[in-house]
């Protein structure tokens, strides 16, 4: 099916929805199991009803392990090893097989096998030709024409029927192009065709995504029936409501006469053919169905419908009771002609719903419209309303044992929803799947402390590589002769026992086996660490204390900027900078005493702490703000706009030193200051 949607989604020149269907047969052989499908193609259509058929145990796993065998063979009588014997090994081995058959399907010449130190050291080689594999797997090719000759069997299509054959794994494909007498096609990608298929169903399902519109019509592979109890003692109806390949998804409805709650049960047809243990799926009680007033029977329409993933239930079941006429006007009251095809309200996916009836009685069929069902799968359209009442009047006249009823202008009737029971048939028993589930929580468990123990072991073999490149490199300096001679043995050492015994060990032992490597590296590289660090530090420390002698230096000078600073506080500053001179002369002069292969005198953390201290005490006192000083009283804004003083003088001086512009002004003259301001 995503095959078919990858395929047909993105064609352009498919025919149209009026023209004949262009029959594509996809082939597919997977690790396991060997499917094959024949799909109808029309634009923005695809129909998956035609017919599919497959084996489930015939899949690349077997070819593969009949090179295995060939291959076990040969080195046993070559090389005197069995590789049986030895899980690691014959992994190794099946690995290269699939490797070596990937290449005999695109090269027909000799295609060599090469492993190194397959066992016990010794290096293994072989050979194989596409031919000799073919002979090698006769058998298995000829397997693979029944699911082909099953497959036209089913759609009753002839070879020439065929428009294309897709092969999403090409290593069979001369046998697939010989049966159809074309030459087959490999335009799919067979990494992704698989996984783009399943990604655009679901972006067409999800209401996130906007999918270009393709109608898809799938197929049930597998036959379903449905069994109930008459009211007869000792007889029972069956009918099978979902045939081989009919159109998924597809909703029925089946009208049963029923004077009390009854059972179905639904199972799968064929056993024999459906790959599960259990061919039971579920029983469904329907409960709460009662006689009618008269006690005449009731009709009971029950809903069954296998939805787009394949899945049978019975949706719904509703009863159907007449009403009297003066309620007519009720809500939910329909005419008895409307109620021939009443149905359900159903989801936007239920595009087919086939309407089948099934009188109580001795009768053990089910009858379709009045006609009693054939095997072929039913039409996709629901049968019209005027096809439908003669067909249930011609039933009910040939039904013996109810007389048949005299027409009626119109019966008003109404639905009422019943309540089902659904006990569904499980697969697996409840004991059985709480151990698989126990089991599944287990492995998890043993993968994550698999992850772990092999982090673990990772986590050794990096420290040796990634040490052993840096004793001979930055970290030279760091280390004495004795000390480089000891380590570097010791790394050796631990490298050949992570591949001999220590291959296979617990995650403590390679925790404990890193911690002993780290005792003898890890101060050798705290002191290239702290040859890195300390130089920037104590520059970084004198900055700090020149910056600070600085400061105090201008305020004994008596500068403005720090005037304000109290005394006192001031020689706190003097006497921390003191302080921290001493002791970074006296680290410094320690320091210069010890090689770079000898732990440091004076380390990082040391000098922080300084500097840390040092800036807690001065800058606090350094970078106290200015008290603030009363701002003069604000000046008439006319002032402000004019480029001179005004200065105090009585009115005859103010009258005389008043400048002149643009003649003769005076301060009364209201007209002439504007003037002057503009």
């Amino acid at each position: 099916f995503a095959v078919a949607l990858n395929y047909g989604i993105y064609k352009q020149d498919l025919p149209a929805p009026e023209e004949k269907p262009r029959i594509v047969v996809f082939v597919d052989m997977g690790h396991s199991a060997f499917q094959v499908s024949a799909c109808a193609f029309n634009k923005s259509k695809l129909k998956v009803v035609l017919g599919t058929a497959f084996d489930p145990f015939l899949g690349g796993r077997n070819f593969d392990g009949k090179l295995v065998d060939y291959f076990c063979a040969e080195i046993k009588a070559k090389y005197k090893l069995d590789p049986k014997t030895k899980v690691r090994a014959l992994l190794r081995l099946y690995q290269e097989c699939e490797k070596l058959k990937k290449l005999m399907s695109s090269n027909s010449t000799d295609i060599p096998l090469n492993i190194e130190c397959f066992m016990n050291d010794t290096d293994v080689s072989g050979k194989m030709n596409r031919s000799q594999f073919e002979e090698l797997c006769a058998d298995l090719l000829q397997r693979i024409e029944m699911p082909l000759l099953s497959l036209m069997e089913q759609t009753q299509l002839k070879v020439e029927d065929v428009t294309a054959v897709e092969i999403v794994f090409p290593a069979v494909k001369e046998r697939i192009a010989k049966f159809f007498g074309r030459d087959v096609s490999t335009t799919l990608n067979a990494d992704e065709a698989i996984a783009r298929g399943c990604a655009l169903q679901c972006a067409i399902l999800s209401p996130a995504f906007k999918v270009r519109e393709f109608s898809v019509t799938d197929a049930t592979p597998f036959p379903i029936s449905l069994l109930w109890n008459t009211e007869a003692e000792d007889t029972e109806g069956v009918h099978e409501v979902f045939s081989r390949n009919h159109a998924a998804p597809f909703s029925k409805v089946l009208t049963f006469y029923r004077k009390g709650p009854f059972e179905l049960e639904a199972f799968y047809s064929d056993p024999n053919g459906v790959p599960y243990p259990e061919s039971r799926i579920g029983r469904y009680v329907i409960q709460n169905v009662a006689a009618q007033k008269d006690g005449e029977k009731s009709k009971v329409k029950v809903k069954v419908r296998i939805n787009t993933h394949g899945i049978f239930s019975v949706s719904t079941a509703s009863m159907v009771e007449p009403v009297k006429s003066e309620d007519s006007e009720d809500v939910g009251v329909e005419t008895e002609v409307e109620c021939q095809d009443q149905r359900p309200v159903e989801n936007s996916s239920d595009k087919n719903i086939q309407q089948e009836n099934s009188e109580a009685g001795t009768q053990s069929q089910v009858q379709t419209d009045g006609q009693q069902t054939s095997q072929s799968p039913p039409s996709s359209e629901p049968p019209s309303e005027e096809n439908k009442i003669p067909d249930v009047k011609k039933t009910n006249e040939k039904k013996g044992d109810q007389p048949p009823e005299a027409k009626k202008p119109k019966i008003k009737v109404k639905n009422v929803e019943l309540p089902i029971e659904a006990n569904l048939v499980w697969q697996l028993g409840k004991d059985l799947l709480n151990m698989y589930i126990e089991t599944e929580g287990k492995m998890i468990m043993q993968d994550k402390l698999e992850k772990e123990r092999n982090d673990a072991k990772n986590a050794v073999e990096e420290y040796v590589y990634e040490f052993r490149d840096k004793l001979s490199g930055p970290y030279e300096k760091f280390v004495c002769e004795k000390d480089l001679q000891g380590f570097s043995a010791l790394l050796t050492e631990t490298e050949g026992w992570l591949y001999e015994e220590g291959e296979d060990e617990a995650k403590q032992v390679y925790v404990d086996k890193l911690q002993d490597l780290k005792k003898l590296g890890t101060p050798i590289e705290m002191r290239y660490q702290e040859a890195e660090e300390r130089p920037k530090l104590l520059e970084e420390l004198g900055h700090r204390l020149r910056y600070y002698a600085t400061i105090a230096g201008e305020f004994r000078n008596k500068d403005e900027k720090y005037i304000h600073i109290d005394e006192m506080e001031m020689m706190k500053v003097e006497k921390c900078v003191s302080e921290v001179v001493e002791w970074m002369n006296n680290a410094v002069s320690a320091q210069a005493k010890k090689s770079l292969d000898q732990d440091p005198a004076v380390h990082s953390s040391e000098i922080k702490a300084k500097l840390q201290e040092l800036n807690n005490v001065c800058d606090p006192v350094v970078t106290q703000p200015k008290p603030k000083v009363d701002s003069p009283k604000e000046e008439n804004p006319l002032n402000e706009r004019n480029d001179y003083k005004t200065e105090d003088m009585g009115e005859d001086d103010k009258n005389s030193e008043m400048p002149q512009q643009n003649g003769e002004c005076h301060p009364s003259d209201e007209n002439t200051i504007s003037m002057d301001l503009d």
